[in-house]
This record gives C-alpha cells, structure tokens and sequence, in this order.
C-alpha cells in the first residue's frame, strides 16, 4: 500500500492535465527550464569569476650584443590585500 502503481500515477498525471490544462503546463516546464540554464550559466560564470585571469605573457625579445634594453621597473601588488 506505500507505494504507487503506473496506473495510480498515469491518473494522477490525467487529473492534472486536466485541471491546469495543457498550455499551462507547457509554459511551467518552459519556464522551470529557462531557470535550471540561467542557474547553471550563473553557477559558471560565478567560477570562473573565482578563478585567476591568466597573465599575458610577452614573447622574449632578442638582444644583440652591446645594446641596452630600457625598461621601467614596478611593484607587484596583491588587490585582495588592500
């Protein structure tokens, strides 16, 4: 007596459909649809907020003897800290 048949909820889907109708019905799975991707596209956006943006790496230029390469030095600082 706990659990239900196919039969008992094949008549329960019927009664359903019937109350709210089919249209309804439709829409709600559209719209329950449209919530479970933005929920997965948000979830995935969200890590890949967490992750580190990947640093540009400049290709290594050569240098001919005898020249000097001038460059300006800077301090690395760690957002999250300030």
């Amino acid at each position: 007596m706990g659990s239900f048949s196919i039969w008992h909820w094949l008549i329960v889907l019927v009664i359903v459909a019937l109350i709210f109708g089919t249209k309804k019905l439709r829409n709600f799975g559209e719209d329950l649809g449209g919530a479970v991707k933005g929920f997965k596209k948000g979830m995935k956006d969200a890590s890949a907020e967490d992750e580190p943006a990947p640093q540009p790496t400049v290709p290594p230029q050569r240098v001919q003897s005898g020249e000097t390469i001038d460059v300006q030095a800077t301090e690395k600082s760690d957002a999250s800290t300030q």
